[in-house]
């Protein structure tokens, strides 16, 4: 359900699919090619959330972002994900951002104003505490969250392929609708 709050309402790039039970508020953006799965929240109701291209956030994800209380939003976190981006099931994103090529596992919490670099992969249940920030390339895990070592060339492949497989599974899904 796409819903406006204080006259925004959430836009939704070419060929992206949205689960009938899945819900997106307010001041929100959705890449061409993403995935909402099913009983996903995104709500962009007192800052803004960006969902890059290519990207998928699976079943009973939680996207939001922490409160602006200026008119040009510069305070505050929105939430911004890159492009080809998997969020596992049951992740909770709040005021954060994640780069391009990122897999973030299933029950992962990410909180206010921590970055995650490009090409990295946050550990299923693993905590990301306020502010951290972490650099390209990391696998990232445990609570709370520090970075382990650096992904390999196989890990990073896996990311990309990834994000392709939700392609695939999103298309499959709109065949079914027509």
């Amino acid at each position: 359900m796409l819903i406006e709050y204080m006259k925004e309402s959430p836009k939704i790039g070419k060929r992206s699919w949205i689960a009938k039970n899945a819900n997106i508020i307010g001041e929100c953006q959705i890449g061409n090619d993403c995935g909402i799965w099913f009983g996903v929240t995104i709500r962009g109701d007192v800052n803004y959330i960006k969902v890059g291209n290519r990207s998928n956030i699976q079943d009973g994800s939680i996207i939001h972002v922490t409160h602006s209380k200026t008119k040009n939003k510069d305070d505050g976190y929105p939430t911004l994900i890159g492009d080809e981006v998997t969020v596992g099931h049951n992740a909770m994103l709040h005021g954060c951002k994640i780069g391009d090529a990122c897999l973030i596992g299933m029950g992962a919490t990410l909180l206010d104003g921590c970055e995650i670099g490009n090409e990295s992969m946050v550990a299923a249940g693993s905590v990301v505490t306020q502010n951290k920030k972490f650099p390209s390339r990391s696998m990232i895990m445990g609570t709370p969250a520090k970075v382990i070592r650096q992904l390999t060339e196989e890990e990073i492949a896996h990311i990309y392929q990834s994000a392709q497989n939700y392609v695939t599974y999103k298309n499959n899904y709109i065949e079914l609708e027509k």
